[in-house]
């Protein structure tokens, strides 16, 4: 049975505002990621909502996040990181083993000057 691997270029299902990132935009925020630590980490007990609520305040708040998913097999973790951009409207910039980068544009406060 095939592996479902998840891109970088995921898009998020009806959302009215989303608007993919080009590639040079992709290549800016992974620049900007290199030095990011991880602000949330998910472990042995999954994704919970107060993990998600986390998360969307860590978007709304740096607009461009690490995550740590340490549960699982490549496939949990895929299908974690899935449920992460769906429920917060993120997306994902990149991910390496069990790291995920996400951003998310703060509409009303914008930190992150994209190319």
């Amino acid at each position: 049975m095939g592996r479902s691997r998840i891109s970088a270029r995921q898009a998020v299902p009806n959302v009215e505002s989303f608007v993919p990132l080009s590639n040079p935009q992709i290549r800016h925020l992974r620049g900007l990621a290199h030095s990011l630590k991880p602000v949330v980490m998910i472990g042995q007990h999954g994704l919970r909502d107060a993990v998600l609520e986390e998360i969307g305040i860590a978007l709304g708040f740096h607009e461009l996040i690490k995550v740590k998913v340490s549960a699982g097999d490549r496939d949990e973790r895929d299908e974690i990181i899935r449920q992460i951009t769906n429920n917060t409207r993120a997306e994902l910039v990149q991910r390496i083993g069990n790291m995920a980068v996400l951003f998310r544009r703060n509409h009303k406060k914008p930190r992150i000057v994209l190319p």
